[in-house]
């Protein structure tokens, strides 16, 4: 049985990220990156990050910063970071998890050099930030169909209306 208390070893910085990519290619594992807010986990989060998980050895899970948050979706978060980020590292099929500050996860990207980047969604491939990056260097996009009826947007205003 896995212990679950100790999941917080998955949660890296920039530098211990570094380290443990150099490790999984140096073991030939594929690497998958995938992003998001992740601010109240929900059915939709799980099934998206297992889809993820599928398409590679390894999933990395970059993670907005409060920061960033309150700046893309005002009023939000409603869980601080650190939550959002034990919650994530907590998941069996999450290897990594590691916050970034900007808006967008480019620069966590071109640090990562995933060989998949993984975005839900209605996106087009021109829409998905990192996508020309990572096909730039033989890598590939993969948009996994985003499943009606589960958003954390959805899920706020139904708490708010109870």
């Amino acid at each position: 049985m896995k212990n679950y208390l100790h999941s917080g070893h998955k949660i890296l910085g920039r530098e211990e990220l570094d380290r443990q990519l150099l490790r999984w290619r140096l073991l030939g594992q594929s690497i998958v990156f995938t992003n998001g807010v992740f601010d109240i986990l929900h059915k939709g989060h799980i099934e998206s990050l297992d889809r993820a998980a599928s398409f590679g050895d390894v999933l990395i899970v970059g993670v907005n910063s409060d920061a960033s948050t309150g700046r893309l979706k005002p009023g939000r978060p409603v869980n601080g970071q650190a939550d959002r980020m034990t919650l994530l590292a907590a998941l069996e099929v999450v290897d990594a998890v590691v916050l970034f500050e900007e808006d967008t996860p480019l620069e966590l990207i071109k640090a990562v050099r995933p060989d998949v980047l993984v975005k839900g969604g209605d996106y087009r491939i021109d829409q998905i930030v990192g996508a020309p990056e990572v096909q730039g260097w033989g890598g590939r996009v993969e948009i996994i169909t985003y499943e009606h009826g589960y958003s954390t947007t959805g899920l706020i205003e139904r708490i708010h209306s109870l």
